[in-house]
């Protein structure tokens, strides 16, 4: 008996090593965020392997990458071909813009997987936004990425903390009263109270740019400077603008003119942070102010219910203004999306991650929620309420993709994914929903006009230098890169899409 009992306690021990063996044989598969704030994944990611290891066949790593970062190294690990990165989001906005970085091979086509694996996220995610993200790329026209099912439309708005507003003796019917070019009377009112180191107006100013002028993101078009700019109609963002469907010089108008004079203005009277008008530093100030409650107003593009998200975050009460009602176009359709990277080593296991967080809800819970018990509790209604813990794990969920099979959180109410989906589902597509400008044959255009804007643009719109002797320098730097060139074949694109 006792020699049995060695025997059996002996073969128990090597199935136990077996097991512990191949869990550590399973490979790695790392994945790049956007826009987090998280300092300690460790018993998300710990929960997550335990469940993913069957159904994926590979261990998760995360890079999280920041508003900050995230623009610099996306980029580099696809240009250099980095294979220990796996998936990286991407969008019609970030530096690694999808439509430039598909045409140009870092991605993987990914149709053959959908088909062989992707049923339950096709079934997930909404067939329009498949459609949005099938485009011509280096493979022929497919998908190259899994987009997001999130806020489908666009609203850029005004972030306002009320809290101070009413503060300095203004309310928030008073604020909607005014437009952009009225704001210096409550900017002065808040350095009068708070001293002259506090900077009332938070902007992130090519986004702050967009808002005030009504123009918009033209997929295709250089995703680090935007230049080309199309005209929304604030009062029925469906119908055509002041300008028609025609595709401009962003910089060119008497719009931006105009947009940058008064910004100069604000910024020459100490409303607005220097730091936000630096490259290296704009993300990070406008980041930590905001968390802060640091401001008065800034500028945000906004998802259904993120003011009681930024209420919690920022012990205020936040309200968002919006600039025009939501509207569908290319870029918010492609406004989050995760690519695998061409240079992987495992595109069927990254695949298949891929496809089970965007069609699971426990599994994008926990990437989004963290640990039950840990980063979050459940009330008696079943709604999500955050402890301390959060505070080191805030990922941006809007970056990682389907939000709809979140459950509900108590700042946002039961019943919020439902009134989710309808509100984006009855937004107004613009008139060129749809259109992406293939930039290919005048890629090198491109890449010349980009270096200029970026020598100039920032300072521009967050006012920081003087547009009366750097706008006309910036546009003639502009002509002298092929400006002219890089407008003829956007529009002669436009037209051919709308069949003119």
């Amino acid at each position: 008996m006792k020699k049995f009992l060695a025997l059996f306690l002996a073969l128990v021990m090597m199935l136990g090593c077996i097991g512990i063996a191949s869990a550590e044989e399973l490979p790695t598969i790392t994945i790049m965020f956007h826009g987090s704030n998280v300092t300690d994944d460790t018993a998300v990611l710990e929960k997550v392997n335990e469940y993913i290891a069957d159904k994926v066949g590979a261990k998760l790593e995360v890079i999280w990458g920041t508003w900050g970062d995230f623009d610099q190294k996306a980029a580099d690990a696809l240009l250099m071909a980095d294979e220990t990165v796996d998936m990286v989001f991407t969008c019609s906005w970030s530096a690694n813009e999808y439509n430039t970085f598909a045409k140009n091979g870092y991605f993987v086509k990914l149709d053959d997987l959908i088909a062989e694996y992707g049923a339950d996220l096709v079934a997930a995610i909404p067939e329009a936004l498949m459609q949005a993200a099938t485009i011509e790329g280096s493979e022929g026209k497919g998908i190259y990425a899994i987009n997001g099912y999130k806020d489908v439309a666009t609203q850029n708005c005004w972030d306002v903390n009320v809290t101070l507003l009413n503060e300095l003796g203004y309310t928030l019917d008073d604020f909607k009263a005014m437009d952009f070019y009225s704001f210096g009377e409550l900017f002065a009112k808040a350095k009068e109270v708070k001293g002259d180191s506090f900077y009332p107006f938070l902007i992130e100013p090519m986004v702050l740019e967009r808002m005030v002028t009504n123009s918009i993101i033209v997929a295709g078009d250089s995703g680090s400077t935007n230049l080309l700019s199309l005209y929304l109609n604030p009062e029925d963002v469906s119908a055509d603008g002041a300008y028609g469907n025609v595709l401009l010089n962003k910089f060119a108008t008497p719009e931006y003119q105009k947009f940058v004079e008064k910004m100069h203005e604000y910024y020459e009277a100490g409303y607005v942070d220097p730091a936000l008008a630096v490259a290296e530093t704009s993300n990070d100030t406008r980041t930590a102010a905001q968390l802060s409650a640091n401001y008065l107003i800034g500028t945000q593009s906004y998802a259904l219910g993120y003011e009681y998200t930024a209420s919690a975050e920022r012990g205020i009460e936040v309200a968002f203004v919006p600039c025009t009602d939501p509207y569908v176009d290319t870029t918010a359709s492609q406004g989050a999306m995760v690519a695998i990277n061409s240079a992987s080593n495992y595109p069927v296991e990254s695949f298949k991650f891929l496809a089970l967080l965007n069609s699971d809800p426990y599994l994008m819970t926990l990437l989004n929620y963290g640990v039950e018990g840990i980063h979050y509790t459940k009330n008696a209604d079943g709604l999500i309420e955050f402890t301390e813990a959060r505070g080191t794990y805030t990922p941006w969920t809007n970056g990682m993709g389907n939000v709809t099979i979140l459950p509900d959180t108590a700042a946002e109410g039961a019943g919020f994914r439902k009134t989710f989906v309808e509100f984006y589902g009855g937004a107004k597509g613009i008139p060129s929903l749809g259109f992406v400008f293939n930039n290919t044959d005048v890629s090198n255009e491109m890449a010349a006009l980009s270096n200029v804007a970026a020598q100039y643009a920032l300072a521009l719109d967050a006012g920081a230098v003087d547009p009366a002797t750097v706008l006309p320098e910036f546009l003639a730097a502009l002509d002298a890169a092929g400006m002219q060139t890089y407008l003829d074949a956007a529009n002669a694109q436009l037209n051919a899409y709308l069949g003119k």
